[in-house]
């Protein structure tokens, strides 16, 4: 362009085209750096990690390490780790070749998925005794009954389709639930299905007759009547074959007749369930195979991780199977049972079977040891084929268990009943919880039952091929429980007794918390304690954490804790499980006596304060009109420097030193004339005595605290007894016979009153023989700071 310029003889339209030619380059450099900030701003707004070019496959996979395991500053959880063994690899692997097979063409990705679906239905078919069924693969395990809940509304109402909610309002239809059904089931299948909550119907267990947690087959026929009566349709009926909470199976084959008479679909799902792969099933779980439908879940059993549940069910309809949503034409949906397709034929008929038997030899193991055991109850409904064990600790008091006796003892409190179930719930879930550190492979549950209470459930068949158990932790658990209930029984025995010590003790108060294992919760009321005041009070809280700390410095086999009460903010101490026989008296008093102890020396360090700063105000007021007066006596010529020192030589003052002592105790000033004049100090007002426990006890060596004596140690602790009498004796001889110290010839004689140091040792050699260190400690204290001398005026900033 600049060539072209030159050829232009027009100077004028020269200069025009090369200011243009300026003025375009400044444009677009102002739009390059304009599109180059603005690039910035965005790149800004995208994340890190996307930033940049992309990062490795190693740091990818560190990042999903450090994601899994978190920081190592973190303390580690005790989590269960699950065990994958060969198998689950093999299930893992089937999950990423799902994916690669996605990318084949479809006609062969049709044929493949096909071929792996009906493979994987037919085995599942055969081996747990369900002929002629199709199967429907799920990741969410309630997802199948809500699949089966639409195939049976469209089986029934044959206008659903066309009529939609129409035909559901003219004819409600009803789910039975049992319940002992999982929690929330029917809430997430009215969620599911839109239907309202009226539509479920909650079928209780057994009263009288039979398992407490089995469908009371006479009630629901009942209830099937008074809704057909009300123009409602019977629609499905969810059955169990084990419960989820204690595995206890209903009666199938009574329920199936039930169904056939009124046209109700039956759906059986349960734990129980997966015994029909082994030869030897009990009656009530084969009766399942002929049930309409069933959900299976293979995962848990055989220890696949990341394994879709299953549901199998009969249905002759093609059509209303699609339209249900049981099947599907997608690709992506078939290769769901990809992974369990590839681990069953890894593991094989031997290795499913020896898997499932495996976990039901574990629970009869349990069950044949805890037999052998006392205090603990069994809730077993067949002992000879449940794979389920759920058992709790009771005491065997007169009248039975608390539920029994609120049976057959009917003028018994409700409130005592509760109290005795809420104590032995609070040591059931401690024996669980105690339980689970102890064998964490054993992958035990604490659960709350209505009618029983708090119970600990061992279920190997969903947690031994996760975990890997084995028999010796089996045998673990057993000889830990076994271990654990002399601490149980001593505990609960010693709970009352603790409550009426408490409650007969001035100045403490017995707190009734249901969740605390231990023998008892106990307050203590200071001087200035608002009983009605439920909200924190720093004074009651600050002497709780001082007697928490004097109780541990015991060396007790006790533990002590400290919290806020069940039911207000107020602190409290928590007294621990006993492994041993415990003086409860002596425990309350020591708790009572140090608490009393720990108020009034807070109070004296409280008051100290002030009474320290009014006593050198005094002070400085004495010892100022001290020195005035000591100013006229000698006069003004002995205060000039050079006069005042020839004055002094040629006539000394014989001036007395004068201060003050101030006695802390008796809070008053007195003079220190004698204390220079006899060399001794004045005993002034002898401070009181430490409170103590109205009566020690001798404890023997090697005996610790709040432990009764044993049998046959009468003998030992007199002789113990006899022989510290008589080495006080011996020092009293001694201290008699040893004469103190004459005062120094021509001195003056101390007055009456006074205390010299050897009878101050005197003294504290007959006190260290009947006090604790704790007392002499304080005493040590008492007499250092009680007197306080000023022999001139000071300035203090309090």
């Amino acid at each position: 362009m600049d060539a072209s310029l030159e050829k232009i003889a027009d100077p004028t339209l020269a200069e025009m085209g090369k200011n243009l030619k300026e003025a375009m380059k400044m444009l677009e450099d102002s739009q390059r750096r304009t599109e180059e900030e603005n690039g910035k701003k965005s790149s800004g707004d995208i994340p890190g990690p996307l930033q940049g070019s992309g990062q490795d496959m190693v740091s990818l996979l560190q990042l999903v390490q450090n994601l899994m395991h978190g920081d190592e500053d973190e303390e580690p959880q005790s989590a269960r780790i699950q065990n994958i063994g060969e198998q689950g690899h093999i299930a893992l692997l089937g999950h990423s070749l799902g994916a690669y097979i996605s990318t084949l063409d479809k006609e062969k990705l049709r044929k493949l998925t096909t071929r792996i679906l009906s493979d994987t239905t037919l085995w599942l078919c055969r081996i747990f005794r369900y002929e002629n069924g199709c199967a429907y693969f799920h990741e969410e395990e309630r997802e199948g009954l809500a699949k089966i809940c639409r195939l049976a509304i469209h089986s029934r109402y044959e206008d659903f389709v066309v009529d939609g909610f129409n035909v559901l309002y003219n004819k409600k239809p009803v789910i039975y639930l049992s319940a002992a059904a999982r929690p929330g089931l029917g809430q997430y299948l009215c969620n599911q299905l839109g239907l309202p909550f009226p539509c479920l119907c909650r079928v209780p267990c057994n009263t009288m007759f039979g398992s407490q947690h089995q469908m009371d087959v006479a009630f629901l026929e009942k209830l099937i009547k008074d809704d057909i009566e009300r123009g409602k349709l019977p629609l499905l009926l969810v059955a169990n074959a084990g419960t989820a909470a204690v595995g206890h199976t209903d009666k199938i084959g009574r329920l199936k007749e039930l169904c056939e008479q009124y046209g109700i679909w039956l759906h059986v799902e349960g734990v129980n369930l997966a015994t029909l792969a082994l030869g030897y099933v009990s009656s009530s779980v084969l009766a399942a195979t002929k049930c309409d439908s069933m959900t299976l879940t293979p995962g848990p059993w055989l220890g696949l991780p990341a394994v879709p549940a299953v549901t199998l069910y009969k249905h002759d309809d093609p059509a209303l199977t699609l339209v249900a949503g049981l099947t599907s034409n997608k690709p992506a949906d078939k290769l769901r049972a990809l992974p369990l397709w590839l681990s069953l034929q890894y593991l094989g008929l031997d290795g499913i079977v020896e898997r499932i038997k495996h976990a039901c030899q574990l629970s009869q193991r349990l069950q044949e040891s805890l037999k052998k055991v006392n205090h603990i109850k069994i809730l077993v409904e067949d002992e000879l084929s449940s794979p389920v064990v759920v058992f709790r600790f009771f005491q065997e008091l007169p009248g039975s268990d608390p539920v029994a006796k609120a049976v057959s003892v009917p003028n018994m409190a409700p409130s005592a009943v509760g109290r005795e179930r809420h104590c032995c719930d609070a040591l059931n879930r401690w024996l669980g919880e105690q339980l689970k550190q102890l064998v964490p492979t054993s992958g035990l549950t604490v659960m709350d039952l209505e009618v029983e209470g708090v119970c600990i459930r061992f279920s190997p068949l969903m947690t031994a091929a996760v975990l890997g158990t084995r028999g010796e932790d089996v045998d673990q658990l057993a000889a830990g429980i076994q271990s654990k209930l002399p601490v149980l029984t001593c505990t609960l025995q010693l709970r009352e007794e603790f409550k009426q010590e408490v409650t007969a003790t001035a100045g403490l108060l017995h707190v009734d918390d249901p969740n605390w294992p231990g023998i008892g919760v106990v307050r203590y009321e200071h001087a200035n304690d608002d009983k009605s005041s439920l909200k924190l009070d720093p004074e009651g809280e600050k002497i709780h954490a001082g007697l928490l700390k004097k109780l541990n410095e015991l060396e007790s086999d006790l533990t002590f804790k400290m919290g806020p009460e069940y039911k207000s903010m107020k602190s409290c101490i928590y007294v621990g499980m006993a492994s041993d026989d415990v003086d409860i008296s002596e425990l309350v008093e020591t708790i009572a006596v140090t608490a009393r102890e720990i108020e009034e020396n807070s109070r004296l360090l409280e008051n100290m304060t002030e009474v320290v700063r009014k006593g050198i105000q005094e002070a400085q007021v004495q010892l100022q009109k001290a020195n005035e007066e000591r100013l006229l006596e000698e006069g003004v010529l002995r205060q000039i420097p050079v006069v005042g020192s020839v004055l002094n030589w040629f006539s000394p003052v014989q001036a007395s030193q004068k201060g003050r002592t101030f006695n802390l105790t008796a809070g008053s000033l007195e003079s220190t004339e004698h204390t220079y004049v006899y060399k001794v100090q004045g005993t002034g007002v002898t401070p009181p005595q430490t409170p103590s426990g109205t009566r020690t006890k001798q404890r023997l060596p090697g005996q610790k605290p709040f432990r009764r004596s044993l049998r046959g140690s009468d003998a030992l602790s007199e002789t113990s007894s006899v022989s510290h009498s008589e080495d006080l004796e011996k020092a009293e001889q001694l201290s008699g016979a040893a004469e103190p110290d004459a005062p120094e010839p021509g001195g003056p004689e101390p007055p009456p009153g006074t205390r010299t140091p050897q009878d101050a040792e005197q003294t504290g050699a007959l006190r260290s023989g009947a006090q604790r260190p704790e007392d002499d400690r304080l005493q040590m204290k008492k007499t250092a700071c009680r007197d306080l001398r000023f022999t001139q005026p000071v300035n203090v900033h309090l």
